[in-house]
């Protein structure tokens, strides 16, 4: 028997409750490998899962947790083999399949990616599919023609798990980079972090009329979507790309065609979830170079499975900062 964080859903009400219970190995569903699970992470995926399940689960009783960091206990894929070190993130673990909060998990052999080289399972998970995505995210600009010095790079929504990891990539590699917040009490932590400049939410969230503004930034990572990054791309420098990663201001984009037909500007969608396994490797063996470690551990918040329930509302309502690393053995 083993610890899982399980969520059941009333039937007559509709209403969802997460609480940690005992389960055994017979329960978790078919897979290649067995993973000794060490460290998971919440995501916003992970708090409407935890909730009211946002459409995205399919069937109750559910074990959300879209990553987690373990070692191989039982393997039928000769990639794997016990005692090995793994991560997975995507795939839509943690929402159609059993997840990563609980002690052990059973997944596709597919899913999984080794442990990358320089980091541990606990810093792997303070990475989690949010530094992932903010990787995916630099590398995509810079695919895209973005080098240090010609300009600022925007990171809205700066101080969460995307762009807090975006901001301490980017400003290791050099960018001067401009951090986008609501929540004023985060400059210190965005300072300490790599940001130069701090835009508050309220210069970027309102529609103007003018398609085009001032060509400000030469790239944007952007985490809101909605009228900011309308906004936000009609600011963009001659060339520009901006990386859309979420849609935290709404998914609506009340934008014009102009800043791609005038400027030349890029929209670049990321997706973490299905990428393929050989970006996966290039994004997690940069992370291992290019992200400081120190900076990581600045943003982790330590939880246990029976902090969950609380931490995804928290997370829905905006209220998380960093990076939470889940200990499931706590």
């Amino acid at each position: 028997m083993f610890d899982a964080l399980m969520v059941n859903k009333d039937e007559e009400t509709g209403k969802t409750h997460a609480e940690v219970t005992q389960i055994d190995l017979d329960r978790l569903p078919d897979g290649d490998v067995t993973v000794a699970v060490e460290y998971s992470t919440v995501n916003y995926k992970d708090g409407l899962c935890i909730g009211p399940g946002g459409g995205l689960v399919r069937k109750y009783p559910h074990i959300p947790g879209i990553d987690f960091a373990g070692t191989v206990e039982a393997s039928d894929d000769d990639r794997y083999k016990p005692g090995d070190k793994v991560v997975l993130t995507g795939w839509r673990v943690g929402e159609a399949h059993w997840g990563g909060y609980s002690q052990k998990a059973r997944v596709k052999a597919d899913w999984l990616v080794p442990l990358p080289e320089g980091l541990d399972t606990r810093q792997a998970m303070a990475v989690g599919t949010a530094g992932f995505t903010a990787m995916l995210s630099v590398m995509a600009l810079e695919d895209h023609g973005l080098v240090s010095g010609n300009g600022p790079v925007l990171v809205t929504g700066a101080a969460g798990g995307v762009g807090s990891v975006a901001v301490a990539i980017l400003a290791n590699l050099g960018y001067e980079v401009a951090g986008v917040t609501g929540r004023p009490d985060t400059a210190d932590y965005l300072k300490s972090l790599g940001v130069s400049q701090i835009v508050a939410r309220e210069e970027l969230n309102e529609t103007v009329k003018r398609p085009l503004e001032a060509e400000t930034w030469a790239g944007c990572i952007d985490a809101v979507g909605g009228e900011m990054l309308a906004r936000v791309l009609g600011q963009m420098k001659y060339g520009g790309s901006v990386a859309a990663v979420g849609l935290a201001g709404g998914a609506g984009l009340p934008a014009t065609v102009i800043p791609f037909l005038l400027r030349g500007v890029n929209l670049l969608g990321i997706d973490s979830v299905m990428q393929p396994y050989e970006n996966r490797l290039r994004a997690w063996q940069r992370v291992g170079k290019d992200l400081p470690l120190s900076k990581l551990e600045d943003m982790v918040v330590p939880a246990t499975l029976s902090d969950l329930p609380k931490l995804g509302a928290d997370i829905l309502n905006g209220q998380v900062r960093g990076r939470v690393v889940v200990d499931v053995n706590a």
